[in-house]
């Protein structure tokens, strides 16, 4: 089993790679990736009310728990306050149904998940919910609350930019400790980063190897720029796994993790599952780094854009087109 190197969460620590669960609902497929992850050393699990997974995690957890192969405190858990609960009285309805849904007391780090309340589209997409605002720190107090009541251990945002983080910095009584943001090679946002970890903020990476769905869709509609491969086969990243005998997406993840970045990257494959937690044995050198940082696209390379949304106040990123 390997042991993950943590980083500090305001007094609390986090596993410096966990593992995502974005879009694995099927049963039996999430069953075999978490059990494969634990028993690989994995102790971070990310989730989200958005995700419709977490009674499915909750069933293996406890099936762990109860086995006493391992201890709840050892278990590190993120979910998230789903874009429609973005107001103050949602913050406590949506944790609970949450804490039931994957059979805890407590979740380790709980994220408002969008600057932005939206609502979702019967599956297709999200839209923003007009005529209703976007109360900042009105969800913030009730989710201080929430710590206060033990219900979540630390509390953060996701997908927040520097203004809405430093609206929250200034009110805060309990201060976020992680803002999970679209980063990776080719939008490694360095400004960004240095601002929040010089405010104490862990950044947590999504997207850290890309995601080749969403990458399709956006190269079909036009989104994506012209001539830029897949993270994953690009030149300069398969040069350097090749000459650290490395995957390229030990590579990618490592470049962040080096960085003290947080990632969770998903994956269902066994020996991939296994692959991403090895990144502990060695170091990518001062070429290396220099190599990575000259393949950085910026805005255009970001996944997560959501046109629909774009003209919300809160929007957290310009949309730039391709």
């Amino acid at each position: 089993m390997t042991n993950v190197p943590t980083l500090p969460l305001g007094s609390y620590q986090i596993p410096i790679v966990g593992i995502g669960t974005l879009t694995v609902t099927d049963e039996d497929a999430l069953e075999k990736m978490l059990n494969t992850a634990l028993e690989a050393g994995y102790r971070h699990f990310d989730t989200a009310y958005l995700y419709r997974n977490e009674h499915l995690i909750g069933k293996v957890l406890n099936k762990w728990f109860t086995s006493g192969k391992v201890k709840r405190e050892d278990i590190f858990i993120t979910t998230k306050l789903p874009g429609e609960g973005i107001y103050p009285e949602g913050v406590e309805k949506f944790l609970k149904e949450s804490l039931a849904a994957l059979q805890l007391d407590y979740v380790d780090l709980y994220l408002v998940h969008s600057p932005i309340r939206i609502k979702p589209l019967n599956g297709k997409g999200f839209e923003a919910a007009e005529g209703l605002p976007t109360d900042h720190i009105g969800v913030w107090r009730e989710l201080e609350k929430q710590v206060k009541a033990g219900r979540a251990k630390t509390i953060g945002v996701s997908n927040f930019n520097q203004r809405q983080v430093e609206r929250l910095l200034k009110v805060a009584e309990i201060k976020p400790v992680c803002n999970q943001i679209e980063l990776n090679v080719y939008l490694p946002q360095p400004q960004f980063v240095e601002f929040l970890q010089a405010n104490g903020i862990v950044v947590v990476s999504y997207f850290s190897l890309g995601n080749p769905g969403v990458r399709e869709q956006r190269v079909e509609s036009g989104w994506w720029p012209a001539g830029v491969p897949d993270m994953l086969t690009d030149t300069t990243i398969n040069r350097i796994a090749v000459r650290h005998n490395r995957t390229p997406a030990q590579i990618l993840l490592k470049s962040l993790v080096q960085k003290k970045i947080v990632v969770i990257p998903k994956s269902v494959t066994p020996s991939r599952i296994r692959e991403n937690l090895q990144l502990f044995d060695f170091n990518l050198d001062a070429e290396d780094v220099e190599a990575i940082a000259g393949i950085a696209i910026g805005e255009k390379a970001r996944l997560s854009q959501i046109k629909r949304l774009q003209d919300h106040p809160e929007y957290p990123h310009p949309v730039v087109e391709a």
